[in-house]
């Protein structure tokens, strides 16, 4: 047997997905955003602590705002968060964050026109396949209370028939049903399915989100708090309904 034979395995890459906050920047005002950044994180300490971070200039640089990346890079690892992107910078701003040890997030469209063909004869339609998009994803039951610290992702509905602590993170790709307290953060359709919804007997949450749009615990109105609700998206807004 070779040597490379007997080796065993210890790692290997895969393919995921994760949903990550992303930071838009419509200002170049450092002093501004920086404050406005310290009023966000005050008002929810634990969901930023070390939250990674994908920030975005396109709005910037379409404005010709410039902006120091350098410094900006700076000022928001100094406030706790982690910056693990940028997405629509300029060769300049790029470079700026490859520096600091921050990927450059970057986006093709391309368009692939096919040469003309030679017509041919009508072929018999092909039989139907079914694609595993087609098949519903299967539905997750936590029966347990999900503690602080704890994260849980499905990839169809979610269905916790005991509490979520504050601390913990609920994630699925399709709705989140919680038959008790939700006191964590909980984000529905995380692969961007806006028909997602949540519903919980008792809403406390730190963070809400459904396809990337969320609100956090002081954006919730107190006449829900407490109150077994559903919250769904219209109008790319968050919807929070008494059932």
């Amino acid at each position: 047997m070779s040597i490379d034979a007997q080796k065993d395995t210890i790692l290997e890459f895969k393919s995921s997905t994760f949903s990550v906050p992303v930071l838009v920047l419509v200002s170049n005002d450092m002093i501004a955003i920086e404050q406005q950044l310290k009023e966000k994180i005050h008002l929810a300490p634990e969901f930023f602590k070390n939250s990674p971070l994908v920030l975005d200039v396109q709005e910037l640089n379409k404005n010709e705002l410039d902006i120091n990346v350098t410094k900006l890079i700076g000022t928001i690892r100094a406030l706790g968060l982690l910056p693990i992107g940028i997405r629509k910078g300029s060769t300049e701003q790029n470079l700026q964050a490859l520096k600091l040890g921050v990927p450059v997030h970057t986006s093709h469209h391309v368009t692939v026109v096919a040469p003309e063909q030679k017509q041919q004869p009508p072929q018999p339609a092909p039989a139907p396949v079914i694609s595993e998009s087609a098949v519903p994803a299967p539905t997750t039951m936590i029966t347990h209370p999900v503690r602080s610290g704890q994260r849980i992702y499905a990839v169809g509905d979610l269905v916790i028939l005991a509490q979520v602590s504050a601390g913990a993170e609920i994630m699925a790709e399709g709705n989140i049903h919680v038959y008790g307290s939700l006191r964590g953060r909980a984000l529905a359709g995380v692969q961007g399915n806006t028909e997602a919804r949540i519903f919980c007997s008792d809403l406390q949450a730190e963070l809400i989100s459904i396809a990337g749009n969320y609100k956090i615990s002081e954006d919730l109105n107190g006449t829900v708090l407490h109150q077994p609700v559903q919250i769904y998206l219209q109008n790319h807004t968050l919807v929070i309904k008494d059932i």
